[in-house]
Protein backbone atom coordinates (compact mmCIF):
# COMPACT_ATOMS: atom_id res chain seq x y z
CA UNK A 1 0.00 0.00 0.00
CA UNK A 2 2.95 2.38 0.90
CA UNK A 3 4.82 1.27 -2.48
CA UNK A 4 1.41 2.23 -4.36
CA UNK A 5 0.81 5.81 -2.17
CA UNK A 6 4.55 6.86 -3.11
CA UNK A 7 4.37 5.78 -6.88
CA UNK A 8 1.16 7.87 -7.13
CA UNK A 9 2.46 10.65 -5.37
CA UNK A 10 5.56 10.65 -7.23
CA UNK A 11 3.31 10.45 -11.39
CA UNK A 12 1.45 14.02 -9.46
CA UNK A 13 4.56 15.42 -9.16
CA UNK A 14 6.14 14.53 -12.50
CA UNK A 15 2.73 15.64 -14.35
CA UNK A 16 2.58 18.84 -12.27
CA UNK A 17 6.09 19.66 -13.40
CA UNK A 18 5.63 19.03 -17.12
CA UNK A 19 4.62 23.05 -18.12
CA UNK A 20 1.89 23.37 -20.74
CA UNK A 21 0.75 20.11 -21.19
CA UNK A 22 -2.05 20.20 -18.32
CA UNK A 23 -6.21 21.12 -19.14
CA UNK A 24 -5.69 24.18 -16.70
CA UNK A 25 -2.70 25.83 -18.29
CA UNK A 26 -3.68 25.26 -21.88
CA UNK A 27 -7.44 26.78 -21.35
CA UNK A 28 -6.12 29.68 -19.33
CA UNK A 29 -3.97 30.47 -22.55
CA UNK A 30 -7.60 31.08 -24.11
CA UNK A 31 -7.98 33.93 -22.16
CA UNK A 32 -6.32 37.32 -24.14
CA UNK A 33 -6.22 40.60 -23.77
CA UNK A 34 -8.80 42.83 -25.49
CA UNK A 35 -6.34 45.78 -26.24
CA UNK A 36 -4.35 43.94 -28.49
CA UNK A 37 -7.69 44.72 -31.02
CA UNK A 38 -8.02 48.57 -30.06
CA UNK A 39 -5.96 49.73 -32.83
CA UNK A 40 -8.25 47.79 -35.49
CA UNK A 41 -10.53 49.72 -37.28
CA UNK A 42 -14.35 49.03 -35.90
CA UNK A 43 -15.69 47.56 -39.18
CA UNK A 44 -12.99 45.37 -39.94
CA UNK A 45 -12.70 44.27 -36.11
CA UNK A 46 -16.46 42.70 -36.30
CA UNK A 47 -15.80 42.00 -39.95
CA UNK A 48 -12.84 39.72 -38.46
CA UNK A 49 -14.85 38.71 -35.82
CA UNK A 50 -17.89 37.60 -37.60
CA UNK A 51 -14.97 35.18 -39.78
CA UNK A 52 -13.71 33.77 -37.22
CA UNK A 53 -17.07 32.73 -35.50
CA UNK A 54 -18.25 31.23 -39.09
CA UNK A 55 -14.79 29.67 -39.52
CA UNK A 56 -15.23 27.59 -36.08
CA UNK A 57 -19.35 27.64 -36.08
CA UNK A 58 -19.48 29.56 -32.65
CA UNK A 59 -21.77 32.48 -32.23
CA UNK A 60 -20.78 36.13 -32.08
CA UNK A 61 -21.09 35.94 -28.15
CA UNK A 62 -19.00 32.65 -27.32
CA UNK A 63 -16.47 32.74 -24.61
CA UNK A 64 -13.86 30.65 -23.79
CA UNK A 65 -14.97 28.04 -21.70
CA UNK A 66 -12.83 26.08 -18.73
CA UNK A 67 -13.63 22.96 -16.94
CA UNK A 68 -14.14 21.76 -13.37
CA UNK A 69 -11.48 19.35 -12.37
CA UNK A 70 -12.06 17.41 -8.97
CA UNK A 71 -10.58 19.09 -5.90
CA UNK A 72 -7.59 21.10 -7.17
CA UNK A 73 -6.36 18.32 -9.87
CA UNK A 74 -6.42 21.12 -12.45
CA UNK A 75 -2.34 21.16 -12.41
CA UNK A 76 -2.50 17.70 -12.92
CA UNK A 77 -5.17 16.86 -15.61
CA UNK A 78 -3.51 15.90 -19.03
CA UNK A 79 -5.50 17.75 -21.67
CA UNK A 80 -7.33 15.07 -23.65
CA UNK A 81 -9.02 17.74 -26.21
CA UNK A 82 -8.85 16.93 -29.81
CA UNK A 83 -6.60 19.65 -32.06
CA UNK A 84 -10.08 20.91 -33.38
CA UNK A 85 -11.59 21.20 -29.87
CA UNK A 86 -8.34 23.03 -28.97
CA UNK A 87 -8.53 25.36 -31.78
CA UNK A 88 -12.34 25.87 -31.60
CA UNK A 89 -11.87 27.14 -27.70
CA UNK A 90 -9.18 29.04 -28.71
CA UNK A 91 -11.04 30.95 -30.81
CA UNK A 92 -14.15 31.58 -28.38
CA UNK A 93 -10.69 33.11 -26.55
CA UNK A 94 -10.15 35.40 -29.62
CA UNK A 95 -13.81 36.39 -30.20
CA UNK A 96 -14.34 37.07 -26.35
CA UNK A 97 -11.13 39.70 -26.71
CA UNK A 98 -12.91 41.31 -30.06
CA UNK A 99 -16.25 41.48 -28.29
CA UNK A 100 -14.88 43.18 -24.98
CA UNK A 101 -12.97 45.53 -27.51
CA UNK A 102 -15.94 46.20 -29.37
CA UNK A 103 -17.99 46.96 -26.08
CA UNK A 104 -15.05 49.23 -25.16
CA UNK A 105 -15.33 51.46 -28.18
CA UNK A 106 -19.41 51.33 -28.74
CA UNK A 107 -18.34 50.02 -32.39
CA UNK A 108 -21.26 49.24 -34.75
CA UNK A 109 -23.61 51.67 -32.76
CA UNK A 110 -25.05 54.62 -34.46
CA UNK A 111 -22.75 57.88 -33.69
CA UNK A 112 -24.54 59.39 -30.74
CA UNK A 113 -25.83 63.16 -31.57
CA UNK A 114 -23.53 66.37 -29.53
CA UNK A 115 -26.40 68.63 -29.90
CA UNK A 116 -30.19 68.03 -29.15
CA UNK A 117 -33.08 69.41 -30.50
CA UNK A 118 -36.78 69.72 -30.41
CA UNK A 119 -38.19 67.38 -33.66
CA UNK A 120 -39.18 69.60 -36.67
CA UNK A 121 -37.43 72.46 -35.30
CA UNK A 122 -34.30 73.97 -37.43
CA UNK A 123 -30.97 74.41 -36.15
CA UNK A 124 -30.39 78.21 -35.44
CA UNK A 125 -27.89 78.32 -38.24
CA UNK A 126 -30.25 77.56 -41.01
CA UNK A 127 -33.15 79.96 -40.16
Amino acid sequence: MRWTMAVLASCLMTAGCVGGTSMAERQDENVQSSLQYDSVPCDQLLANRNALAQQYNLPVTAKPAFSNPAMGFGPFTPDMRSRAQRDSDKASGEIDAMNRSIERRDCGKPKKKDKFALPGSKPASAQ
